[in-house]
C-alpha cells in the first residue's frame, strides 16, 4: 500500500505562500507541512525530518517545495536542501519562488507555439530579473539569439556572462534601455519580445512596438495598470494587435498553473528529483 503523499512546503518569507498551498492541494498533495520564515541554517533538520520517518523505498511520497517572493533566498534553500540528501536517503525537490521558473517556461512555451526559436532574435526586457533571467536562459537553449536589456548594462552584461557559462553556444547580447529610442534599437530586427519588469512598470511604449516591422511575437508578464507593453490586455492569449500575436499576463497564466500543478505531481514520481529551470521546462513542452 502506497504512503500518503506528503509535500513540505518551505518559504524563506514569514507566512508559507498560501497560492502555493492552493495549488498544492489542486495537484493531489494529501498532506501539506507549510514552515514560513525558513533560515539556511534550519533546512537541515527539516531535510533530515522528511528523509528519516520513511525507508527509502517509500520515500517517492515525501517531497519538498521552495517557494516564497525572494528568488535568491529561495535559491540558498535548494542549495541546503540538496546538500543534506547523501545516498539514497533523498526526496523530489521543486523550486517556483515567485513562480519564477513556471512562468518563464509558459512565456516561452507561448513564443514557440508562433517563432521557431532557433536561430530567432528574441528580447527580453527587464532581463536581469529572477523571471527575465529565466526566460533568456530558455530562449537560449532554444537557439535564439537574446538581447538582455537592463537599465543597466553592467547587469545585463553579468546575467549574459552567467547565462552564458550555463548554456552552451549560448547567443546573449546585453544592452542598456531606459529610453523610448533605446527600447526600440534594442527590438530592431526582433521577432519575439518579453516582458518580465516589476508590476506596474511600462517597458515598451505603444507607438515604438507599432514601429517594430519584424516583431511576431510580444509577452507582457506584468497583470498590473501600466502593462510592461503597452497596447496589450492583461487577458490576451494569441490575440493579433497590429499584426503581432500578443499575450499578457493572465493569458500566460493558464499555462503557468498546469505546468505547476504537472511539477508537483512529477515530484512523487521518483525521490531523487530536482526541478528546477531546465526541468520544469521540460515538463511544460509535454503538456
Amino acid at each position: 500500500m502506497s504512503k500518503p503523499k506528503i509535500l513540505i512546503q518551505l518559504d524563506p518569507d514569514s507566512h508559507a505562500s498560501a497560492f502555493d498551498a492552493v495549488v498544492a492541494i489542486d495537484s493531489g498533495v494529501d498532506q501539506l507541512l507549510q514552515y514560513g520564515g525558513v533560515e539556511p541554517g534550519e533546512v537541515r533538520g527539516l531535510v533530515h525530518g522528511a528523509i528519516f520517518t520513511r525507508g527509502p523505498q517509500d520515500l517517492a511520497s515525501t517531497a519538498i517545495f521552495i517557494g516564497g517572493s525572494d528568488v535568491a533566498a529561495g535559491e540558498e534553500l535548494l542549495a541546503q536542501v540538496t546538500a543534506a540528501f547523501f545516498g539514497p536517503m533523498r526526496v523530489s525537490v521543486l523550486l517556483d519562488p515567485s513562480g519564477a521558473n513556471t512562468t518563464a517556461a509558459a512565456a516561452v512555451l507561448a513564443a514557440a507555439r508562433h517563432v521557431e526559436l532557433q536561430g530567432a532574435t528574441a528580447v527580453v526586457l527587464a532581463g536581469t530579473g529572477p523571471v527575465g533571467q529565466r526566460a533568456a536562459r530558455l530562449l537560449a537553449s532554444g537557439g535564439a539569439q537574446v538581447r538582455v536589456v537592463s537599465r543597466s548594462l553592467d547587469r545585463a552584461a553579468a546575467v549574459c556572462r552567467e547565462l552564458g557559462e550555463r548554456t552552451q553556444a549560448a547567443a546573449l547580447t546585453p544592452l542598456k534601455a531606459s529610453a523610448a529610442a533605446e527600447v526600440a534599437a534594442a527590438l530592431e530586427g526582433a521577432a519575439v519580445v518579453i516582458a518580465a519588469g516589476a508590476a506596474g512598470v511600462e517597458l515598451l511604449p505603444l507607438d515604438v512596438r507599432r514601429n517594430c516591422v519584424d516583431l511576431r511575437v510580444a509577452i507582457d508578464l506584468n497583470a498590473v495598470p501600466p502593462l510592461g507593453i503597452a497596447g496589450i490586455e492583461a487577458t490576451d492569449k494569441a490575440k493579433e494587435r497590429d499584426g503581432v500575436v500578443c499575450y499578457g499576463a493572465l493569458g500566460v497564466g493558464g499555462t503557468k498553473m498546469k505546468i505547476h500543478r504537472a511539477a508537483i505531481q512529477r515530484l512523487f514520481t521518483a525521490n531523487d528529483l530536482v526541478l528546477d529551470t531546465d526541468e520544469v521546462f521540460q515538463i511544460g513542452r509535454t503538456l
